[in-house]
């Protein structure tokens, strides 16, 4: 339950540390993980002082234990060695220190270690952090590339010189950290962290030599994973030899087999990229001569065509069919018109034969009634009826004397007068 205090009714420091001291008594026994960073064991004593450190926090708990509790793992167990304590916080009070009073130390065996890796890699998996989707692909040539290594290590000198070698003109951003114990994991994430927020950085290499299992576990803190997942830039895991699988291999956008394999997949040879364009240049080279080459090829055939080597060559031969068509248009249209001047030559002659003007001509002629009633009978006129008389050269009026019974007209009085208007003879009978 809470204290109530104030400026005017403190609580002594003593009083403090007896609360704080009653609270952590109450909280019983509890097991603890961590992995030892100093074991103190002097001559004589019957204490064992360890400091128990968290590998991914920088966070540390003093250990204390009987002898005869160590010494039943102290053959298995060192510096460095992850271990599991079943033990009792103690508060010390008169130095306000806190401290764990172990009763029993089990090493973390190999086996327990890998079953609790794969049971965070199917944490992580289902949290989709491996998914390849969201890997992002390096780019062809980066201009700096930020290396997480540690200090003068064989990985390191693998990385530069293998990157500087195919690559002369590289630069590296260093970041020295530590790789392996307890410290590895807040500095290989603070280095990260650092490279990731330089914009000229292209891509992250986090390489490390190989290893025991143990030696490669900071490289599957899931601290780590986590701050690799977050990175913008892509990172690339380089981490022990080909068997080691840590989590950051499954979390980085690629992994690489060694630290050389890393410089390998990240820089370009120069050398190879020189000959891949030669062989580009020689092949385009290749590719346009012989499309200049079937061009010619082509014109050369289009040249040796009769229509393109003699070009009037068409049009004469047109001309001679046209000038054909037309003499044979034109003799056509002569017979056709010959054809028709003879037929009409024979019709007009037929006509004329069948013409009531050469009837007249022969010295007939044509009686017609005031109202040019042609007079067919005798019965159709009457006595002193005036009467017209058409013959060949014109007409003239005449007037019925008498008519007979043979229907004959006896005779013409008189013609009183001639008038040749238009062919027509005019007078009185």
């Amino acid at each position: 339950m809470a204290i109530n205090t104030s400026a005017e009714s403190p609580l002594p420091v003593g009083e403090v540390s007896r609360l704080i001291g009653g609270w952590i008594d109450r909280l019983g026994a509890v097991w603890v993980e961590g992995q030892i960073t100093q074991l103190s064991r002097r001559p004589g004593a019957g204490v064992v002082f360890l400091t128990l450190r968290d590998p991914s926090y920088d966070i540390s708990v003093s250990v204390t234990c009987y002898r005869q509790v160590f010494d039943a793992v102290a053959d298995v167990v060192s510096e460095g060695a992850r271990v599991v304590v079943l033990a009792k916080p103690e508060w010390y009070a008169p130095r306000g220190q806190l401290s764990l009073r172990a009763t029993e130390i089990r090493p973390v065996g190999v086996g327990e270690l890998l079953a609790r890796l794969e049971q965070l890699k199917k944490s992580l998996a289902s949290e989709g952090l491996f998914a390849p989707e969201r890997k992002k692909a390096l780019p062809f040539l980066p201009q700096l590339i930020g290396l997480v290594c540690g200090r003068a290590s064989a990985a390191e000198r693998d990385v530069l010189e293998n990157a500087r070698h195919r690559w002369p003109a590289v630069r590296f951003e260093v970041r020295n950290v530590a790789v392996q114990g307890v410290h590895a994991v807040p500095q290989v994430v603070q280095a990260v962290k650092e490279l990731d927020a330089l914009a000229d950085v292209d891509v992250i290499i986090v390489a490390r030599g190989g290893g025991s299992v143990e030696d490669l576990l900071p490289f599957s803190d899931e601290q780590l994973v986590r701050a690799v997942a977050a990175c913008r830039t892509p990172v690339v895991s380089a981490i022990g030899h080909e068997p080691d699988t840590p989590l950051l291999d499954y979390v980085a956008d690629l992994r690489a087999s060694t630290p050389t394999d890393a410089a390998k997949k990240v820089v370009p040879d120069v050398g190879e990229e020189y000959e891949r364009v030669r062989w580009l240049r020689d092949r385009a080279r290749r590719c346009v001569e012989a499309f200049v080459e079937r061009e010619e090829r082509g014109l050369a055939h289009a040249l040796a065509r009769p229509s393109i080597e003699d070009p009037h060559r068409m049009i004469d031969e047109r001309a001679d069919h046209v000038a054909s068509l037309l003499d044979r248009g034109r003799r056509c249209l002569g017979h056709h018109l010959d054809r028709a001047v003879s037929e009409l030559t024979h019709t007009h002659a037929r006509v004329v034969a069948l013409s009531p003007a050469a009837t007249l001509k022969r010295g007939y002629a044509v009686l017609q009634k005031a109202d040019g009633h042609v007079v067919r009978a005798p019965e159709e006129v009457t006595a002193s009826e005036p009467l017209r008389a058409r013959v060949a050269e014109g007409e003239f009026a005449v007037r019925v004397d008498e008519v007979d019974e043979v229907d004959e007209v006896d005779e013409v009085d008189e013609v009183d007068e001639v008038d040749e208007v238009d062919g027509t003879v005019g007078g009185d009978a």
